[in-house]
């Protein structure tokens, strides 16, 4: 239960990293992204060890294999190579470049997907009460931590936030979005395969 609070107390540093940085707190913003990062990785570790398990079939484990190998890629891609990574999180200052294609063309809050099957897949992979429960209350962090981004930190952050939203989709992709989606992941690749 404790590596649960544990996990909780990462995702309220979350909300402080943005507030610092809409308050352009630099040294502050940066000790608390490496904080948070460091207590939700210790906590699922922590969590994914615990020795009570659950049986379940054992076809599970490819599938929790496979979900958890394209989820972290993702993950990984979105909050950290989509994003510029040096500009959001290590430089003074943040960066004022709103990403709106790729995975952002998808939904606004891209990560909180891939989280969603990270989490699912761990259930499969280190099955328990424990980690079923971790994951609904982390998940359940995360969504009112995207909510505060979006309805307070980002319009703050990014003048063109309004007519983003209009345009995509906070959490749940539609047609015009997957489209969108593909659209600039296929420009993105043209553009580089010419340069």
């Amino acid at each position: 239960m404790i590596y649960i609070v544990i996990g909780i107390i990462g995702f309220l540093f979350a909300y402080i990293f943005d507030w610092a940085s809409l308050k352009q707190f630099w040294r502050l913003r940066r000790f608390v992204g490496i904080f948070t990062v460091t207590l939700i990785v210790y906590a699922t570790v922590m969590v994914c060890i615990t020795p009570t398990k659950l049986d379940l079939p054992i076809f599970v484990l490819p599938l929790g294999i496979v979900i958890l190998t394209i989820a972290a890629f993702l993950l990984i891609y979105s909050l950290f190579i989509e994003i510029p990574f040096r500009a959001t999180y290590t430089e003074r200052g943040s960066s004022n470049q709103l990403i709106t294609s790729g995975t952002y063309a998808l939904v606004r809050h891209p990560g909180v997907l891939w989280l969603i099957l990270f989490y699912l897949a761990l259930t499969l992979l280190f099955p328990s009460v424990t980690i079923i429960v971790a994951t609904i209350a982390w998940l359940i962090m995360d969504i009112i931590y995207v909510v505060l981004q979006d309805k307070f930190f980002f319009p703050r952050l990014f003048p063109e936030y309004k007519s983003y939203q209009k345009l995509t989709p906070f959490l749940i992709p539609n047609r015009n979005s997957i489209v969108a989606c593909l659209k600039s992941i296929r420009l993105r690749k043209t553009k580089s395969g010419s340069a």
